[in-house]
């Protein structure tokens, strides 16, 4: 039976794509899943002029681009630019280029034109091009140990899936609070899976959780970084919430690593996850 707490039976309170690596969430109400995650997830990646990945830790003014999924087509939004549309289907017919990001590299992506490029550029204030997952792409994880053969992952740093518990921010933002600093959102640490009604890092234990038709496999905690200190909507960049969590949250077996949120591997790779499921711990 799934774990209970004084708010009620523990279930999925918010479900979110992010369908650009760094660039601002969506939230849905439901999501398809295949081999790589959440259909839609990080299937786009933002690139310099060398094929290497971009992202809010030197260029925080990523999470000011907006992203919205319709059916056919990826909108990029920001302030002062016209609307961009990206078709979101693979094209075999367009230029791939190599990429990498960050241990995985030589990945075939394809290119999506000067379009986007010159949309970014002008946004981002550097030289970029944006790409997508096509038919060329494979990325194995690369966490030995953990991850098994027929293993995948997008543009996602690691793993496919972030879950983070609502009571695990309450707790630290009862932190923030008393330190006499306010309380942050859930967008700071761009989960795709936030669970209610567990205490407070409860998914820190989890090895296996079913959540709708998902059966999630862990694949150990996330080390996070300046992106937390970012706010999503302005790009601006303070000193919390990792200095906090530095001082209570730092991994056992290293050290230099802060926690918060645990990485999952679904098992199998099809399926549906609904806002509202149930989350039973296996």
């Amino acid at each position: 039976m799934a774990p209970r707490c004084v708010d009620g039976p523990v279930h999925l309170a918010g479900l979110f794509i992010h369908p650009v690596k760094s660039l601002r969430a969506c939230a849905v109400a439901s999501a398809n899943v295949d081999a790589l995650g959440l259909v839609g997830d990080r299937r786009f990646l933002v690139v310099d002029a060398a094929g290497r990945f971009l992202m809010q830790r030197t260029l925080p003014r990523l999470a000011c681009i907006v992203t919205a999924l319709s059916a056919d087509t990826l909108t990029l939004s920001a302030e002062g630019a016209v609307d961009l549309r990206v078709p979101r289907a693979p094209d075999p017919a367009a230029p791939l280029r190599t990429v990498g990001i960050w241990q995985s590299d030589g990945l075939l992506a394809e290119d999506c034109g000067a379009a986007p490029a010159g949309w970014l550029g002008d946004f981002l204030g550097v030289e970029c091009r944006l790409v997508r997952i096509g038919a060329a792409f494979q990325r194995p994880m690369l966490k030995p140990g953990v991850t098994r053969p027929g293993d995948v992952v997008g543009f996602a740093d690691a793993y496919p899936f972030l879950v983070i518990s609502e009571a695990s921010l309450a707790a630290l933002n009862d932190r923030l609070v008393a330190r006499g600093e306010d309380a942050i959102p859930m967008n700071r640490f761009r989960p795709n899976l936030v669970v209610s009604g567990a205490p407070a890092f409860a998914e820190d234990t989890w090895s296996r959780v079913r959540i709708g038709d998902l059966v999630l496999r862990a694949g150990g905690p996330c080390s996070r970084c300046v992106i937390t200190t970012t706010d999503q909507i302005t790009g601006e960049r303070g000193r919390e919430p990792l200095s906090l969590l530095a001082t209570y949250r730092r991994d056992a077996a290293d050290p230099t690593n802060v926690n918060f949120g645990q990485h999952f591997i679904h098992e199998p790779k099809t399926g549906t996850v609904r806002v509202a499921d149930p989350v039973e711990v296996l």
